[in-house]
């Protein structure tokens, strides 16, 4: 690990970006060219004490999670995040790995959505990355690891993923998730860990059991959903999903379907923006 040339190459990454680029308003008041440290760890999901100690190279060796959150802050290039993994004595992930990192390009896309809820997902439902305003929308989905870092097997698995939407909708949602899993395992044709994550599916919710003996295949692309959000309370949002040409990695963009979910989500972006103001960033090291 070379602690002093990670030190310099996040300090000047940082330096580098404008508050704009990541949805963060500069203000007249504003002194610092780039981003602030504390602003850095809200969107990494760090907290503020363990980004100063990087930038100052007293911290101890960060995880490849770790690094993956910061480079996805940072908007870091594939080859920036490629660089950022050598100083810090990781090797980088394989681009095609199961567990990869959101794609450059992706996170980019991110930012220029602004107030438009999107996230990174890999074709195995992971979320890779997420806007500011899909974090207000749903909560972090990027910190999970195992099994859990797959919606489909948290939706299957823990009751509280279900209770976050409309419980009429539970079945349809159920299916598609179980037939576009289907149609991943189907591209990813003899590989065993994702055979063995069906394995342990199945085996662990008759429910998926059911569903995956059915057989029905879909890749979503367009979708209908209503979210229960604990502050605004029911959101009814359209969903369109981009591809990737390899199916490796989607775009989900979720916009309000009807006028009273456009007025609350523009109500829960005002709230989320008082509460950064407050200082609300003091997120634990993951």
């Amino acid at each position: 690990m070379e602690r002093d040339q990670l030190a310099d190459f996040l300090r000047r990454r940082r330096g580098a970006i404008r508050p704009a680029e990541v949805g963060i308003a500069e203000g007249p008041r504003r002194r610092t060219a780039g981003l602030r440290r504390e602003e850095v760890a809200m969107l990494a999901g760090m907290s503020v004490d363990y980004v100063v100690r990087l930038e100052q190279g007293r911290s101890s060796q960060p995880s490849p999670q770790l690094l993956g959150a910061l480079a996805r802050a940072l908007r870091l290039t594939d080859d920036e995040r490629d660089h950022l993994f050598h100083l810090a004595g990781h090797q980088p992930p394989p681009g095609e790995s199961v567990a990869g990192l959101a794609r450059a390009g992706l996170v980019r896309m991110l930012d220029l959505l602004g107030d438009t809820p999107a996230m990174v997902v890999s074709d195995l439902g992971e979320v890779l990355a997420q806007n500011r305003m899909s974090l207000l929308l749903a909560g972090d989905h990027t910190g999970f690891s195992g099994d859990r870092r797959y919606l489909v097997y948290r939706w299957f698995t823990d009751p509280a993923v279900r209770a976050a939407g409309a419980p009429e909708e539970g079945e349809h949602q159920a299916r598609q998730l179980v037939a576009d899993l289907r149609a991943a395992v189907g591209r990813r044709s003899g590989d065993h860990a994702v055979a063995r994550l069906v394995g342990r599916l199945r085996a662990a919710s008759p429910d998926f059991d059911r569903l995956w003996s059915e057989h029905e295949v879909a890749v979503r692309r367009a979708d209908r959903k209503t979210l229960l959000n604990p502050r605004v309370g029911r959101l009814v949002m359209d969903c369109e999903t981009l591809v990737t040409p390899d199916h490796g990695q989607l775009l989900l963009v979720l916009t309000p379907a009807d006028a009273e979910t456009r007025e609350r989500l523009d109500l829960l972006r005002v709230l989320g923006v008082e509460e950064f103001t407050r200082g609300g960033s003091g997120t634990p090291e993951r």
